[in-house]
């Protein structure tokens, strides 16, 4: 139970239907759409519209979406990969033609057709009961009307500032005389606004082809941008069969690659031939968990890229042979000096939404721009455009070279819990290329220690920078601890900002209630009725 001493937030509980966001504004809208008969997938995909116009630094229509989804609750989960595609044009060679030699975050050629738009769509269609035009309201509403500037929000917003005044229209929508807003300022997003309305009234077709979608290509295509129109005609995300593994008697299912939760359960495999007693957060257990995960991203970085482009092991990285064989490389005492990976065999922003409704229908959904505010450019129609081919590598012959119509590695991965062929939590992390690690923690903490989700979020975090022998420390992680793993060879650093953000929402079949947790990193809430 929590110290109620202690400054924290009690898990929420309801017994009806709950959403989790990291935003107030879009847990609010969620919980409406529940309360007036919508399901689960309507009332995410309502919030996450609504996180495109409140919290912009982290999501909106310029990026892509991945979803898992549970019908009744049950073990048969849907999962639906939106990621979006390269030019048709777009490969090492040809961009070695225009000069491009390495990725720069503020340029066309790092923006791959975004996929979300129609993600939302078909995901609407074919799950939910309300028409996309219709959950998209409360988001145009907050957009046209304007909306007050959250703390977290605004404290992303200044950090990516001169990112905005690199572009004239970005620098136009999203700053007041070249700053960034302040907590409690109200914005209005207004060319968003008409664009969402014409997706309310048009649909998907409305913003990859026609007008919406011709400004987008001319805009990238004056930045020099190997984008067409029939890059985005094209655009279609996919269902998917969703990856799991067996960890403490619970299922944990994630999507497939492009993804990286393959390496989200590849740290949980190695994990699970520990044992997990003790504090959650001794400087042991942190030890075990940045050298798996520094191990596991090693295992990402060599192999990981869209199976539609070249074959990714999956059964090979999730065997508990391979595990093993990481786990004993582990020195539960000392920091591996480096972490290399053989051949194999024959931050960054994000928004994360769960939902459950009274049906026990469960959404775990996730949408992203990648990095705050994404590539810095805004095209016509207010459009904030990702940066996720930044993703993609342009070096010949690697797993996740650039190529036409390809998708890059991604780093948001929604996951979900099940039990007793019944769903036990839909989860999921923000933070860029913390969120694999985010799972594994966030799922120990839970299933292996048996804390409530609001527990296991609020505890301090650490991140092994990939590629690195530092290690990303919240200042919340004790002195003791850090001297700890200081000893075991770690270099401690301080993030930039506070480590990712989580919302989960566990079901307690038994009693009939919902239990939600939001991070306190963020601006969010869970809420219920």
């Amino acid at each position: 139970m929590r110290n109620f001493e202690l400054p924290g937030r009690s898990l929420v509980m309801a017994r009806n239907g709950m959403a989790a966001t990291s935003h107030p504004a879009a847990t609010l809208a969620a919980v409406n759409v529940l309360q007036a008969g919508g399901n689960a997938m309507d009332a995410a995909i309502a919030a996450c519209a609504v996180q495109g116009v409140v919290e912009p630094g982290s999501t909106g229509i310029g990026g892509d979406c991945f979803a898992l989804y549970a019908r009744g609750g049950r073990d048969d989960v849907l999962a639906f990969n939106g990621s979006g595609r390269a030019p048709a044009a777009a490969t090492p060679a040809a961009l070695a033609q225009k000069g491009v030699t390495e990725w720069t975050r503020h340029s066309a050629h790092v923006v791959s057709v975004p996929g979300a738009v129609d993600a939302w769509a078909t995901l609407a269609a074919d799950h939910g009961t309300r028409p996309l035009g219709e959950l998209l309201q409360p988001a145009i509403a907050l957009a046209e009307q304007g909306f007050a500037v959250a703390p977290r929000c605004a404290a992303d917003w200044a950090a990516n500032a001169a990112l905005l005044r690199q572009d004239p229209e970005a620098a136009r929508i999203y700053l007041r005389g070249g700053q960034a807003p302040a907590a409690g300022d109200v914005h209005h997003l207004r060319e968003l606004a008409a664009t969402l309305r014409a997706i309310a009234a048009g649909g998907r077709d409305a913003f990859y082809e026609g007008t919406i979608a011709d400004g987008m290509v001319g805009f990238l295509q004056a930045r020099g941008g190997l984008h067409t129109a029939a890059d985005f005609a094209a655009c279609r995300g996919e269902y998917v069969t969703p990856i799991r593994t067996r960890f403490r008697g619970v299922d944990i299912l994630e999507c497939p690659p492009n993804g990286q939760g393959l390496i989200a359960l590849l740290i949980m495999n190695i994990l699970s031939g520990f044992p997990a007693d003790g504090d959650p957060t001794s400087p042991e257990r942190l030890h075990l968990e940045i050298e798996a995960t520094r191990l596991a991203y090693a295992a990402r970085d060599a192999w990981l890229g869209d199976p539609l482009h070249g074959p990714v092991d999956v059964q090979r990285l999730l065997s508990m042979e391979f595990a093993q064989e990481l786990r004993a490389r582990i020195d539960p005492e000392q920091a591996a000096p480096r972490v290399d990976m053989p051949e194999p065999a024959a931050h960054k922003d994000t928004v994360y939404i769960c939902v459950v409704d009274k049906e026990r229908n469960c959404a775990s959904f996730i949408n992203s721009i990648f990095q705050p505010f994404g590539s810095g450019l805004v095209a016509p129609g207010g459009v904030l455009l990702h940066n996720r081919g930044q993703s993609f590598s342009l070096q010949p012959g690697h797993a996740n070279t650039i190529a036409g119509r390809k998708r890059p590695l991604h780093t948001i991965i929604p996951g979900m819990a099940v039990q007793d062929g019944r769903v036990r939590m839909p989860f999921g992390v923000m933070g860029g290329h913390y969120q694999a690690m985010g799972h594994a923690h966030l799922v120990a903490k839970v299933f292996d220690y048996g804390l409530d989700p609001q527990t296991a979020i609020d505890l301090p975090r650490v991140f092994p920078v990939p590629g690195t022998r530092q290690v990303e420390a919240e200042a919340t992680l004790p002195e003791a601890t850090r001297a700890a793993l200081v000893r075991m060879g770690h270099t401690l650093i301080k993030p930039g900002m506070a480590i990712g953000g989580a919302q989960a929402i566990l079901i307690d079949w038994e009693r009939g209630v919902l239990q939600g947790g939001s991070d306190p990193r963020k601006d969010g809430c869970a809420l219920g009725y």
